[in-house]
């Protein structure tokens, strides 16, 4: 796209508010204006209302209804086609046509019942959750036998590791090739789990709240109130008050009752379906596909010193000044945008550009909405940016697939794809923008990361689209996104203070590289952990708790004692969408360490190689083998020594000399 192009693009579609040139911001490009500003409220009296995301029987919460009808009446009479015609390449274009219907109902569905501001389109798109998820295990897909022959003969015709031996693969570990005595009991599970988790995950984000005459009322000012309690959303981890982080930690952990007895039950469902399918365990089940392959390969902990009990963020910031504060006026929200998208040019020769949403078309007025443009290739997709904190929404930062990109053969063009990120960011004020700590600044790196996945492939099929592939692989993207965040070749790029304009030193960026590999063999000592306590869950039942269990994995796998009274584990809302494949972080940091090592260390700008990194990696989605799109871009295949060297050598060799020295 020509330079005269581009300006008639943003032109037309941009969202800027005309005010925001008057506050002494003309430097910042569109992109970066769009989210300095604080945008105006719009008055929509005369726009008609287009919907959420654009589809218009969504403009209220009853359009639910409706769509789901819609996708489920068009999937019976997609399902009947199937089992209708012979076995063959059509079958698989049937197949994506069918599961795209729903997945553009479902998916817009679950991000809508955790995100909108308004309790009766949540409540209206979790029924639309349950009713897909039920009537798809229960009636249309998974208990019609005949679909598994048009499968098995849709396969025997296509090549391996097709979309097609995708689509086997899913259905297979949903029962359908079973007696249809056992294929009942295996929908009588997928509907009781569809239940549990949805209850888990629901219950894992909601508060905890305590008396306020339990806790000093000096501190009361760092907690939401309620009337006489106070309610406790989360750690605090990044409070500077020990007593703040103490009280947030003991309270937000403190065990409930009925969320334990639900975590339970639902690793008791897993299980049983899984060895009513055929599987050892849910582990084996859910590893299937994945780079890993088989559970039970579990990497030897890294020990810092077993008596190390303060703080990590503390540490790093008094031993190399690294406060927030002093690095926020750098970190403008404007600016980090400005950041990526100077990146993304650089490497793929991709703009993000801030279009106007339509009346409808958002869940809240401060959504931004970003178009992804190719320079030779045109309109990539769409991001919604819902970065602001508000009341009822979730804390905790998220990519959203809303659509999935695919070659439609009923008009011949192609599906853009369409998704969501999701922070918690601070707003901005009436003297300064938003600004980002560098942990917040990583995190909306990390996240890009996910959204330029989906954008940048462009699959055939819509069920192996961007993130739509191996949870192990998923991540990688997202992983080497952190890396060109610390790199200061890539942050001089954007990193300037909001009121001076002065970029930020190089020293301060040096300091930050380095204080993240003090604590770096604790994080990743912590992340092994979490992934034994996963994998543990869900292999071989035990006859314990999963309190009792965490303890064990605790003392085993991380330097810090349990503490008493607590079930973090209540909070580990990863077991849902992560169940038995946590460990997916660690080897997609590995993999991300080799990429980033060979790749792009000496040349994080280089424009030859972000096209291959998209040609190898990111094109694929899911229809590749991970290993070989890994193999693909180091021009090598990796060994599990590999594996291990790529996490240890990111670690600071001094880490327990610096721990022994600091504590004593």
């Amino acid at each position: 796209m020509s330079a005269c192009k581009r300006l008639l693009y943003i032109v037309k579609h941009r969202g800027i508010w005309p005010s925001i040139w008057r506050r002494n911001v003309t430097t910042w490009s569109p992109v970066g204006a769009a989210f300095n500003a604080k945008p105006h409220r719009r008055l929509e009296l005369f726009e008609k209302n287009v919907g959420l995301f654009g589809v218009p029987e969504l403009s209220s919460p009853a359009g639910f209804e409706v769509t789901t009808k819609r996708a489920l009446k068009d999937t019976q009479e997609l399902v009947d086609k199937v089992c209708s015609s012979p076995p063959g390449a059509v079958t698989v274009e049937t197949f994506d046509q069918l599961s795209d219907g729903l997945c553009k109902v479902a998916d817009l569905a679950d991000f809508v019942k955790v995100a909108h501001p308004e309790p009766s389109f949540r409540e209206a798109a979790e029924k639309t959750c349950i009713e897909i998820g039920t009537v798809v295990e229960n009636g249309i897909l998974h208990n019609d036998s005949s679909l598994w022959t048009q499968k098995q003969g849709m396969l025997s015709n296509l090549n391996p590791f097709t979309v097609a031996e995708l689509f086997m693969f899913d259905f297979a570990i949903s029962g359908i090739h079973l007696d249809e005595k056992l294929r009942k009991e295996a929908v009588k599970l997928h509907v009781k789990l569809l239940d549990l988790n949805n209850e888990f995950l629901m219950g894992s984000h909601l508060p905890n709240r305590i008396a306020k005459s339990a806790i000093p009322e000096h501190i009361h000012c760092h907690f939401a109130t309620e009337g006489s309690f106070i309610q406790i959303g989360g750690l605090h981890a990044e409070s500077s008050n020990d007593l703040v982080r103490e009280v947030a930690y003991r309270i937000f952990l403190y065990p409930n009752a009925d969320l334990m007895e639900c975590l339970e039950e639902l690793l008791k469902c897993r299980n049983k379906l899984a060895k009513l399918v055929g599987y050892e365990s849910y582990a084996h089940r859910a590893l299937q596909g994945t780079m890993a392959k088989t559970p039970g390969i579990m990497l030897p902990p890294l020990s810092p010193n077993n008596d190390f009990h303060f703080n990590y963020g503390v540490l790093r910031a008094e031993r190399y000044n690294i406060e927030p504060s002093l690095y926020s006026p750098y970190f403008s929200l404007g600016s980090c945008m400005e950041g990526l998208n100077s990146l993304f040019t650089k490497l793929y020769g991709v703009s993000i550009m801030s279009e106007h949403p339509s009346a409808g078309e958002v869940w809240n007025d401060d959504v931004r909405k970003l178009a992804v443009v190719h320079e030779t290739e045109g309109l990539l997709g769409y991001i919604y940016c819902d970065f602001f904190h508000r009341a009822n929404k979730p804390h905790q930062d998220c990519h959203f697939t809303i659509r999935g990109g695919r070659q439609c053969q009923e008009s011949g063009q192609y599906q853009l794809p369409v998704v969501v990120l999701m922070l918690s960011l601070p707003h901005p004020t009436k003297s300064a923008p938003t600004l980002l700590t560098p942990s917040m600044m990583e995190n909306l790196f990390h996240e890009m990361g996910h959204a330029m996945h989906s954008m940048l492939g462009r699959t055939r099929y819509q069920h192996i689209t961007g993130t739509r592939c191996a949870t192990d692989f998923a991540e990688v993207p997202s992983i080497l996104m952190e890396y060109f965040a610390t790199d200061y070749r890539v942050v001089n790029q954007f990193a300037r203070h909001y009121q001076t304009g002065q970029p930020l030193p190089q020293s301060m960026v040096a300091r930050l590289c380095e204080s993240k590999k003090v604590c770096g063999a604790a994080d990743t000592q912590l992340q092994i952990f979490y992934s034994a306590l996963d994998q543990m869950y869900h292999g071989k039942p035990q006859n314990r708790s999963t309190t009792d269990i965490l303890k064990d994995m605790q003392h085993k796998f991380y330097g810090l004692p349990y503490t008493p009274n607590t079930a973090w584990q209540l909070r580990f809302s990863h077991l849902i969408g992560y169940g038995a494949k946590y460990y997916s972080y660690l080897m997609s940091r590995a993999v991300a360490s080799m990429v980033w090592k060979q790749c792009f260390v000496q040349d994080p700008l280089n424009r030859d190689m972000g096209e291959r990194y998209r040609r190898e990696m990111l094109a694929h989605g899911g229809g590749k083998e991970p290993m070989l799109m890994v193999e693909g871009m180091l021009q090598r295949q990796p060994t599990i020594e590999d594996f291990v060297d790529a996490l240890v050598t990111d670690l600071n060799p001094d880490f327990e000399t610096f721990i022994m020295d600091s504590t004593s």
